[in-house]
């Protein structure tokens, strides 16, 4: 009987691992394929505010987009009239950043979805004269932070207060306490894997 409880707890255990291999599976938060007149069809999973994005290796804004209606955002690009290089798609959500790269060569485009990746960003909490910055870090990559005070003047409307690079951890957490906080005085600039992200306070 014991035999009986354990194996049925083995199958209990795998079938629940197998649900969730299956749910990353089916998580398909974009799709590529081919249209006509050379045309690649993207296929992506939404939110009214996010924001689309082509760009090209300098990070230069080839193409944007605000999105209007959340749901699955379906669009044919004509990629192959690019001059040869390297670009990429980047969707700008909520709480994170996809971009998938892809080259162009002699009017042929080449995806490798293998290159895509996620990049989350840092959420600030302000909670009295306490700042509480949180992000996660898959690749332990490092996070810099500096945090400006509006001075107000014409030629340096921010002062620096503070400036540090968090980096060794996948769980990024940290608590600032600003003395005499006064709400809308502050800027913090977040920087991680090539971005910068902006939060006034």
């Amino acid at each position: 009987m014991k035999n009986v409880i354990n194996n049925s707890k083995k199958v209990f255990l795998m079938v629940a691992l197998l649900a969730t291999v299956m749910g990353y599976a089916n998580d398909r938060t974009f799709f590529i394929s081919k249209g006509e007149a050379n045309k690649t069809v993207l296929s992506i999973d939404v939110k009214e505010g996010n924001l689309f994005t082509i760009k090209d290796e300098n990070g230069i804004t080839l193409y944007k987009e605000a999105i209007q209606q959340t749901g699955i955002y379906t669009k044919g690009f004509d990629l192959t009239s690019l001059p040869d290089g390297s670009y990429f798609f980047e969707l700008d959500k909520d709480v994170e950043v996809t971009t998938i790269p892809f080259t162009v060569s002699s009017k042929e485009v080449t995806f490798n979805k293998a290159l895509s990746k996620t990049i989350f960003k840092p959420l600030t909490v302000v909670k009295n004269d306490y700042i509480l910055v949180s992000q996660l870090s898959l690749n332990e990559t490092p996070l810099e932070v500096e945090i400006y005070y509006e001075a107000g003047s014409y030629t340096e409307p921010y002062q620096l207060l503070h400036s540090e690079t968090i980096s060794g951890t996948k769980n990024i957490k940290r608590v600032y306490k600003l003395a005499n906080f006064v709400e809308g005085k502050y800027k913090i600039v977040y920087k991680s894997e090539g971005k910068e992200f902006i939060k006034f306070i």
